[in-house]
Parts: C-alpha cells; sequence; structure tokens
C-alpha cells in the first residue's frame, strides 16, 4: 500500500490526533452501515506531529462518482446521531472547533460554532458589532433552526472540494471537522467554494430531500466558515461575513 505523510502544522499540538479520530469516525459509521459508496484512507500510522495514511491516486471525478458522492452522504445523514456535538473539542482547518454534547441544535450552533468564532476576532469595534447582531436575533435563530432540523447526523464538517478526493473507481473524504449536526451543514459548505456538480446534489435529493428553508439556512451555516476563514487569513472573507450577518435579518421571517 502507498501511503502519504501529513505533518502537524502546528507543533505540538493535537490536530493530528483529532484529525485521525475523524477520520476514523467517519470509517466505523460508513462500514456499519454498509454504506459503500465512500471510502476513508487508512491510518497506516498514528503519531502526535504526523499521520502516515493511504494515499489516494487522485483523478477526475466522473457523473457517476459524483453521484455516489451525493448518495452516500445523503445515507450517512439519515443516520441518526446520539446528540448534536462531540464528545470532544476538535478543529476546523487550523482553527479550535468547541464541541461537547447538547439536545438543542440551536443553541449548540450559535453558542458553539457563530459565537465561538465572534469571539476570535481581534479587531475590537467588529467583534463587537457582529456580538450585538447575534445577541439580537439569538432567540429567534435558535428557535428557526430548531424548528427546521431533524435528529442530529454525523456530518464531514468541512466538506469543500479540496477535501474530497477521487480515484478511478471510488469517493474518499480527508480532513474532516467531525461533529453530530444539522445534516444540511455540510450540504451549505459544499456550495460555499463550488466545485460539485448538478450531478451530485441531484443524487443527494433523490435519497435526502433538503429542507424548505434550505437556501436561508445555508447562509447561516456558511456564516461560521467565513468568519473562520476571516480569523485565519483576513479581510478577504469579510463580505461573506456581512452577507451572513444580513441574513440573520430574515431570521424573524423564517
Amino acid at each position: 500500500m502507498h501511503s502519504f505523510v501529513k505533518r502537524n502544522p502546528v507543533k505540538g499540538s493535537d490536530r493530528i490526533l483529532k484529525e485521525a479520530q475523524g477520520l476514523e469516525l467517519l470509517e466505523r459509521t460508513l462500514r456499519e452501515a454498509s454504506i459503500g459508496e465512500l471510502s476513508v484512507p487508512a491510518r497506516i500510522a498514528v503519531e502526535r506531529e504526523q499521520l502516515e495514511l493511504e494515499c489516494v491516486s487522485s483523478a477526475p471525478p466522473t457523473d457517476r462518482l459524483m453521484r455516489d458522492l451525493g448518495r452516500g452522504l445523503a445515507r450517512l445523514h439519515a443516520l441518526n446521531g446520539p446528540a448534536y456535538g462531540l464528545e470532544e473539542n476538535n478543529y476546523i482547518g487550523l482553527s479550535p472547533q468547541k464541541n461537547g454534547w447538547s439536545d438543542d441544535w440551536g443553541t449548540f450552533f450559535v453558542e458553539r460554532r457563530l459565537g465561538f468564532q465572534i469571539e476570535r476576532i481581534s479587531d475590537s469595534r467588529l467583534r463587537q458589532r457582529f456580538e450585538h447582531a447575534l445577541a439580537s436575533y439569538r432567540a429567534a435563530l435558535i428557535a428557526m433552526l430548531n424548528r427546521h432540523v431533524d435528529a442530529p447526523a454525523l456530518v464531514h464538517g468541512d466538506l469543500w472540494s479540496g477535501n474530497v478526493l477521487f480515484d478511478s473507481q471510488r469517493v474518499w473524504l480527508i480532513d474532516p471537522a467531525v461533529y453530530y449536526a444539522d445534516p444540511e451543514v455540510d450540504l451549505a459548505m459544499s456550495e460555499m467554494f463550488g466545485g460539485f456538480s448538478p450531478a451530485f446534489y441531484a443524487a443527494y435529493q433523490e435519497v435526502r430531500p433538503l429542507s424548505s428553508i434550505y437556501p436561508f439556512k445555508r447562509r447561516i451555516y456558511n456564516l461560521y466558515h467565513y468568519l473562520n476563514h476571516y480569523n485565519l487569513f483576513g479581510s478577504s472573507y469579510l463580505p461573506g461575513c456581512e452577507e451572513g450577518l444580513a441574513a440573520l435579518d430574515e431570521t424573524l421571517h423564517c
């Protein structure tokens, strides 16, 4: 088996260990549910400073593989999890991701996703403006999210095109930020940077149709990712944060 070694991007941190745990949870869940459309690279060796993974020989995705990705993801999302969140904190890219368990999806997302990222904004005036906006719509946003979620499901958590690989036969999920959530957080992230074909979305919705207010939820869910990218990479992601902030005003109408 050919292998690939990934180094710890922050020496001494537990990022590599959390990534390996996320891959293991994904693989175990897929295996136990017999979801054959999706694969996870084998962990050959796991150490604090590096992770040796099964190497995937990447190829351009075909429509068949995009359909496999859609069906497999929808089948994963159809499995009910124990609660929202995860037992331990992990990472979203290079940023810490706060977890813990909750039976209240709206409160979890508002506090441990949006609120947590807003707290990390270094510009005090911008942080205060976002904190004020979130506080103003907090109750309405929590109620809306809870009205339009069915049950917690395991999500990849960072589902953009760079974290999905294809070889000639299979679809591979890499670099997860797993937790149990409203499954539509994965669909929202998939649209943030593009790269997924119509075949993927059509196959997904054949198995698991999207909720009636998904277009609105997409903006709210991607606010988390825009805030994270702003905190990591700077002002080029601020317009996405502002667009998500503007979407909060629509919460009262959902």
